[in-house]
């Protein structure tokens, strides 16, 4: 018997609204995203219980709903306040250090492209393999690597690049 809306949502909520963070780099947006995703899947929720992944498909329609050209403006926003940042995870000892690595990480990802930023996330977050990614992004798996790939290689060189400007100062 396919689970009730309510136990859902109750279960996956938290899930669902780290991914969205991760995705939009901004916790107000990752809200209005989750929100417009729920109650959009609230009327179809007797279609979408009955699928093999029902939680697969509602992080499609998230990653769907963040990519749709409505939202592209209200995406360039980063928020990036400490607190936003224990949300996501918890940190280490070392807290100015933590702070400032995942803080340079998640404004390198900000600058990828969408679909790339998609991608990385899908992949390092989510744990999704490649299949799964070309899913929820409506692509073809070769062009799931090479968002991938691309996306690697920018976060790569912005790193180095950051490393020789500290070397200098």
């Amino acid at each position: 018997m396919p689970e009730r809306f309510e136990q859902f949502v109750a279960g996956r909520l938290d899930r669902l609204l780290r991914y969205a963070t991760a995705l939009t780099c901004d916790p107000h947006l990752a809200q209005d995203v989750v929100q417009e995703v729920l109650l959009r899947a609230q009327v179809r929720w007797p279609r979408i219980s009955s699928m093999d992944a029902p939680e697969s498909y509602l992080r499609r329609m998230v990653t769907n709903e963040y990519l749709s050209w409505r939202r592209r403006r209200a995406s360039k926003v980063i928020a990036s306040t400490h607190g936003k940042l224990d949300e996501l995870g918890a940190p280490t000892a070392d807290h100015a250090h933590r702070y400032a690595e995942r803080d340079a990480m998640r404004h390198r990802i900000a600058r990828l492209p969408r679909k790339q930023r998609a991608a990385i996330l899908l992949r390092y977050y989510e744990d999704c393999t490649d299949e799964q990614i070309g899913e929820v992004l409506g692509c073809a798996t070769g062009t799931v690597r090479s968002h991938i790939s691309r996306a690697l290689s920018a976060l790569r060189a912005d790193e180095a690049r950051m490393s020789v400007t500290e070397a200098l100062s």
